[in-house]
């Protein structure tokens, strides 16, 4: 389904128009978004084949090289002055890979946004819960069936 998010940092110094297909929402409890969205876990929404424009100031990047061995790195987008992580793209030594991830809390309209599976959840705080038909993985999800949500949507079987 085609979509357009606005969104922007925390002190309005970057604006954002970001339009594609979306393809997901989910929830990483891992402990590297537990630190770097300062919270309890963090968040995704998962556009395709995005077209991205920054319609106020540009962001700083910071570069997560060779993550755990997969050859993809991550390239993350956030604001200078406030520190707020607008969205971030895995790519390779080929390229792009062909979706973005916006940052939930950062899009001007947030009514729409829940997640549809949870990740990392071993490293969950103790207090959350799950609602039934939660997609809910101990670790990571098998590459293939994440591949699947990125690239085309949820898949057949979900």
């Amino acid at each position: 389904m085609p979509i357009t998010h606005e969104g922007g940092c925390q002190c309005g110094a970057v604006r954002f128009s970001i339009s594609g297909e979306y393809r997901t929402t989910y929830a990483c409890h891992c402990t590297i978004c537990q630190h770097q969205s300062g919270s309890a876990f963090g968040m995704a929404v998962i556009v395709g084949d995005p077209v991205v424009r920054w319609t106020r100031e540009t962001p700083s990047v910071y570069v997560r090289e060779g993550l755990k061995g997969t050859g993809r790195s991550q390239r993350c987008a956030f604001c200078a002055k406030c520190g707020t992580r607008l969205t971030h793209q895995f790519f390779t030594d080929q390229g792009d890979m062909p979706f973005v991830s916006i940052k939930p809390g950062t899009l001007d309209d947030t009514s729409t946004v829940v997640p549809v599976f949870h990740l990392w959840t071993q490293h969950k705080q103790p207090w959350i819960r799950f609602s039934e038909g939660d997609e809910v993985w101990p670790q990571a999800m098998p590459r293939e069936r994440m591949l699947s949500y990125m690239l085309r949507g949820r898949p057949d079987d979900a």
